[in-house]
């Protein structure tokens, strides 16, 4: 296996990743019904970070999938930063949606702490459980520990999420409807990025599991 290979397929994975979590973050403002539960548009493209992550640890170790993480976090910290000084910079005087700009791109404080932290936890809890069932499967059943990691992890993002974001504002009742609506779609999504992750997987090492962590070396 080619170093530049390797390296130049993590570049591309990590750019996914950090792709996915940015534009499921801005998109999440829209609120679409799907077979009668109401869910963030961003609810389809954030489980893609998870799948992500495990093609990443599945080929290259536990320290690349935190390196990943780590960038994905700055990523996410610094664009509502940067599009909250898009928001009150001057408009120009013909230029007439600055309400809906200011709308879309206008971060909640409340709201993106939620999300920070969700994710921090989440996906670091991600890294973590894939690791310790690929050691308690010694490198077999790819499908077992990509499911297993991510479901569980799925369920922490969007328990913390919700409860930080919306707890006292909305009634408890709408709080566990929230909760469980996102989370079986999540848990949906999860279980269909699994071809994806072995064809990921493939596409990097030519295998469709790595059992012994060597390519993290090579």
């Amino acid at each position: 296996m080619r170093k530049d290979h390797l390296n130049n397929a993590f570049l591309l994975l990590a750019a996914v990743f950090v792709t996915a979590l940015v534009v499921s973050n801005i998109v999440s403002f829209k609120l679409i019904s799907v077979l009668g539960f109401v869910v963030p548009a961003g609810v389809f493209m954030y489980p893609v970070t998870f799948a992500i992550t495990d093609i990443v640890s599945e080929v290259y170790g536990k320290k690349k999938a935190s390196q990943v993480v780590l960038v994905g976090f700055i990523s996410a910290a610094l664009v509502p930063f940067l599009t909250f000084i898009a928001v009150i910079l001057p408009p120009a005087e013909f230029f007439g949606s600055q309400e809906q700009f200011a709308t879309v791109l206008g971060a909640v404080p409340r709201v993106t702490i939620a999300s920070l932290i969700a994710y921090l936890i989440s996906q670091w809890h991600d890294v973590w459980a894939f690791h310790f069932w690929k050691r308690l499967s010694k490198g077999k059943f790819l499908w077992l520990r990509n499911n297993l990691s991510t479901m569980v992890s799925q369920l922490i993002d969007t328990v913390t999420f919700i409860t930080i974001a919306f707890a006292g504002v909305v009634p408890t009742q709408v709080l566990i409807n929230m909760i469980f609506s996102q989370y079986l779609f999540k848990i949906l999504i999860a279980a269909i990025d699994t071809p994806f992750v072995y064809l990921g997987v493939k596409a990097v090492t030519g295998h469709w599991e790595v059992k012994e962590e060597y390519y993290a070396e090579s």
